[in-house]
């Protein structure tokens, strides 16, 4: 059966990009590979690009870009997502070319959030080079994870287990009645999480990246801590994942987690159930929020 690969890149609506980039180069280490008036291009390994920043009215991550493998496979989970009912549209060779991608389709989840499968995102001819040294893990992995607040749960475990071919990695309890779903697609431990959390306004939470040095992120650390961006949770190591990460406040308002050291699945992995989402730390500096 054709499933997604990995989370491949995200499209962010934003109303400063002069901040964002500010933020993703001298905190996050992301490399520019454009920057104008209206969009701000940034690179994390040797593909074209990972996050695409649009300037925008409003501020959110508006699309998320799932990779699979090939035309087949593109056409194949497009079909199934026609047949349960989603309006799938096969992307104009214009908007196929924006992409920098080889095929497109997007569609709207459950709660009206773009989605965009794709194959074939574009090798920059150039070395990736981190303004501050940093060496993500990508590859096979993809770009990171993607955390999301749904309003219902049923319809995104049918539409990402059933459909898209995602697998799950375990369930954290974060209080009475709520809990979060974490699922992957390959060897990191979790390309996407979901949770129906009340309050919560549906879309997309935070986005994690992963360094492979534990100092590239205590240095981070150090920077958030002098003011470099608004801490949304303190330095910790999470439950499942294992990894050592903390959290900031983006300039669009939702949250990235900077870690290392995530847990990797492969074939054999048996999901679990955990009480807490942290073992230590991950601290939030906003009560309200939920403990996620």
């Amino acid at each position: 059966m054709a499933a997604v690969r990995s989370l491949g890149y995200a499209i962010v609506s934003a109303t400063d990009l002069v901040a964002w980039k500010e933020f993703a180069v001298d905190l996050l280490g992301l490399q520019v590979v454009e920057h104008t008036a209206d969009r701000l291009l940034l690179r994390m390994d040797e593909k074209a690009y990972r996050l695409d920043i649009r300037r925008s009215d409003i501020d959110e991550v508006s699309a998320l870009g799932w990779e699979v493998t090939g035309p087949n496979e593109l056409e194949e989970l497009a079909t199934a997502l026609e047949r349960a009912g989603y309006a799938v549209k096969r992307q104009s060779t214009e908007a196929v070319r924006e992409r920098q991608v080889s095929g497109l389709v997007a569609f709207d989840d459950p709660d009206g959030r773009r989605l965009e499968l794709y194959y074939g995102l574009k090798n920059d001819r150039s070395r990736f080079v981190s303004p501050t040294g940093v060496t993500f893990v990508t590859g096979s992995g993809g770009l990171g994870h993607a955390f999301q607040f749904v309003s219902d749960d049923d319809a995104y475990t049918a539409l990402y287990l059933d459909i898209l071919g995602f697998r799950i990695s375990d369930y954290i309890d974060f209080g009475p009645g709520a809990y979060g779903t974490f699922t992957h697609v390959n060897p990191r431990h979790h390309s996407f999480a979901w949770a129906p959390i009340p309050d919560a306004p549906p879309g997309v939470a935070h986005l994690m990246f992963e360094t492979s040095d534990i100092d590239v992120v205590g240095r981070a650390w150090d920077r958030v801590q002098d003011g470099a961006a608004p801490v949304a949770a303190t330095f910790g190591k999470h439950s499942n994942d294992e990894m050592l990460s903390f959290y900031v406040v983006s300039p669009s308002g939702f949250q990235i987690e900077y870690g290392y050291g995530g847990k990797i699945v492969d074939e054999t992995w048996t999901p679990s159930r955990y009480d807490v989402a942290s073992f230590w730390g991950h601290r939030k500096t906003d009560p309200s929020e939920p403990d996620v």
